[in-house]
């Protein structure tokens, strides 16, 4: 060890060494940081170094045995040359003990904590480049990575792992909403609503967005023809139920586009009308909006009557009402939803007993829940638990209401606040 070019080649080996161990490092942490699903992107638009890496990734355990054994290799041949330098420089007493010290900070600092902070924060720096070399690697050292996973995976599964394949990382539906909520500007924020309000569509069923019976508006059989032919022509709504006496007896349902069949002939009969009427298409309460979205569009729908367990009817809905669960409203509201709450100028509500829980809590951002009662009557007699006989005062969550007006066994009006924004006068 006298001569300088012995030392010299030493040192220098030792350097690439730890230059190694820096590169197996940070391909293993690269390697398993990277993003899954936009490296499946980028391999089906045809990026080769994507490509090889989901290759590399298929079989994970083939992949860390290539890294760890690589890794290990030029770790223990570093620790051996640096040992024989320490006795070189310390002596043969010293330089044992203090070479395994002197390493293991270098390779800690330099190796291990340095690469793998920089791969965990940009894995496809690392992941791409490195396949170029890992991907051959595997190859040639393939006999010694098969004996090393036959060992590792013997261990794994008596221990119950038995598909050692990278497989597909499935997402539920609670993880895609908080990918889409975590995608920021790369997606819009509109984009992002509709998005969430797809993956909710299923949380809702069409009884939280039908047209209540009391709120329905259709033709009535038992009334004079020229009641019904005036309600034809003003009407507002394209398709009307015809029904006779009572809703429950519907017969079917009208397309007012129709009603020029019958409407340009001398005579109109209520036998023309109820001809052009179309038969009704029922739908269960409790249907899913993800699944009347399909059965609408298999049954070649825009409208069906809700009916509930004892087939009485519960109200209507419409193809556009769950459209617009996720684009939003985009019709005009000829009821007048937003008509039922009403702003005071001391910052509370008024709003009327039959407002949709569902609809307050789009219009005024609150959080009153919605799977019990869908209407603020329901709701605050749920709460009650009996009938009140005049005004009275309750806190339901963050919103306190204070019940205005009951008449014929309905509480008509309440006035409503959050707890947070106390009005400043209650009268």
């Amino acid at each position: 060890m006298s001569d300088d070019f012995p030392l010299g080649l030493l040192v220098g080996l030792l350097f690439l060494l730890i230059c190694l161990s820096a590169f197996f490092s940070s391909s293993e942490t690269g390697m398993m940081s990277i993003n899954r699903y936009r490296l499946s992107h980028q391999a089906n638009s045809g990026e080769r170094a994507a490509q090889r890496v989901m290759r590399l990734l298929a079989r994970p355990d083939r992949l860390i045995g290539v890294i760890l054994i690589g890794n290990n290799l030029v770790n223990n041949l570093a620790a051996a040359i640096a040992t024989v330098l320490a006795i070189h420089f310390f002596g043969e007493v010293s330089g044992p003990a203090i070479a395994p010290l002197i390493l293991t900070i270098v390779i800690l600092i330099f190796a291990e904590v340095s690469p793998k902070t920089y791969a965990a924060i940009k894995p496809e720096r690392i992941a791409y480049p490195a396949s170029l070399a890992l991907e051959p690697l595997l190859k040639l050292l393939y006999p010694l990575v098969w004996l090393v996973n036959v060992l590792s995976n013997g261990l794994l599964r008596l221990v119950g792992v038995k598909n050692l394949d990278g497989g597909a990382d499935n997402l539920t539906r609670d993880e895609l909403r908080t990918v889409v909520h975590e995608a920021g500007t790369l997606i819009p924020h509109r984009h992002q609503a509709m998005l969430l309000s797809i993956l909710d569509l299923e949380n809702v069923t069409v009884n939280d967005i039908m047209v209540p019976r009391h709120e329905v508006v259709g033709i009535d059989l038992e009334d004079d023809l020229d009641t019904i032919l005036a309600q034809i022509r003003t009407s507002q709504h394209t398709r009307v139920p015809v029904y006779k006496g009572d809703i429950n007896n519907i017969i079917g349902m009208l397309h007012l586009r129709n009603a020029a069949r019958f409407l340009s002939k001398q005579e109109v009969t209520k036998a023309a009308i109820v001809q052009e009427a179309r038969e009704p298409y029922f739908i269960p309460e409790s249907t899913p909006l993800h699944t009347q979205l399909l059965n609408f569009q298999r049954q070649k729908r825009r409208i069906g009557i809700v009916v509930d367990e004892y087939g009485d009817v519960e109200g209507l809905v419409t193809l556009e009402d769950i459209l617009e669960e996720i684009v939003g409203e985009f019709t005009t509201d000829v009821a007048g939803m937003h008509q039922e709450i009403h702003r005071q100028d001391d910052g509370s509500y008024v709003i009327e007993g039959t407002a949709n829980i569902r609809e307050i809590n789009k219009s005024l951002d609150w959080q009153l829940p919605t799977d019990g009662p869908k209407t603020l009557n329901g709701l605050i007699l749920e709460h009650l638990e009996s009938f009140p006989d005049g005004p009275a005062c309750m806190q339901v969550g963050q919103v306190r209401m204070e019940i205005l007006q009951v008449k014929d066994k309905l509480i008509t009006s309440a006035r409503c606040w959050q707890h947070s924004r106390r009005p400043t006068r209650l009268s």
